[in-house]
């Protein structure tokens, strides 16, 4: 169910922003190797999450399976993801007005990271704080997310078409990333205060 609520909802997000994007701009947004690239990094520590604990309050009594739960869940998320795309977009575009290259570059990143970050969050009910990740969790998302900040920067970049990207948009980026995380967090307490939406 982790797995299932975190991947429908960043997949929602991601298709929403990239179809929006690709109406509104003369460039893709993403390329076709951009984008396998960023599913096959954030894989890793979305397979691991079959070994992450589960919080005590979620096993005192069986669950059903709430496809009604699940749809909310990926409309809720997967639009506030798209929300900070977009937020992206116009940083990039209309604050730094940042070339192809860079915009690209800079998408891969975030997205990379916010993905990430979000599976930390979404993985429990709690504040993400209070609930330990396994540590095969905590340490693959922490060698992809090493190793995205650093592509734009390594001499095979160019394969991927990734820029180096100059430090004032990195910053930017890692702004929006922390400001996502936060009202994340803020919304799935929201959402599972609500009557309407039980614990799973």
């Amino acid at each position: 169910l982790k797995y299932i609520f975190v991947t429908t909802s960043a997949n929602f997000g991601n298709m929403f922003s990239m179809a929006g994007a690709s109406m509104l701009m003369p460039f893709l947004p993403l390329l076709p190797k951009q984008i396998l690239l960023l599913n096959f990094l954030t894989d890793f520590p979305a397979i691991t999450i079959a070994n992450d604990a589960v919080d005590g309050e979620v096993l005192k009594k069986p669950r059903r399976w709430d496809i009604k739960l699940i749809r909310n869940f990926m409309f809720t998320f997967g639009l506030l993801s798209s929300v900070f795309d977009y937020i992206t977009f116009a940083v990039l575009l209309i604050i730094f007005e940042a070339s192809e290259g860079i915009f690209q570059s800079g998408w891969f990143v975030l997205s990379i990271l916010t993905e990430l970050l979000t599976l930390l969050v979404m993985r429990t009910q709690r504040p993400f704080f209070k609930s330990k990740p396994a540590p095969i969790l905590t340490y693959t998302s922490l060698v992809v997310a090493i190793l995205t900040l650093a592509i734009p920067y390594l001499p095979i970049s160019y394969i991927m078409n990734i820029e180096p990207i100059p430090l004032k948009i990195m910053a930017s980026l890692l702004a929006i990333a922390a400001l996502y995380i936060v009202v994340t967090e803020i919304a799935k307490y929201l959402f599972y205060k609500s009557k309407t939406n039980q614990a799973y």
